[in-house]
């Protein structure tokens, strides 16, 4: 089991973004919860259901993606120290 697995898009919080890296040329898109939520049927889908019925939308190149989740606020790095 997996993250992907685990998690579907009614899940997501609002606003939440998923980016799609095309596994063949690359080519990166963005999705938000509520454009796949638009048919209602979609919004039980887990996130490795997306990700394999979801195609790069490059002109003419229609590959697999690779999903990945963006998390929303501050992504710097964990600063800690000794006390």
């Amino acid at each position: 089991m997996n993250w992907k697995r685990n998690l579907q898009v009614g899940d997501l919080e609002a606003g939440q973004r998923l980016e799609m890296t095309c596994t063949s040329c690359g080519h990166v898109h963005y999705l938000t919860p509520e454009v796949v939520k638009a048919s209602p049927e979609r919004a039980f889908l887990y996130l490795d259901e997306l990700e394999a019925e979801t195609v790069c939308r490059a002109r003419g190149c229609r590959g697999r993606v690779r999903l990945a989740l963006l998390r929303k606020g501050d992504t710097s790095g964990f600063v800690g120290g000794l006390a």
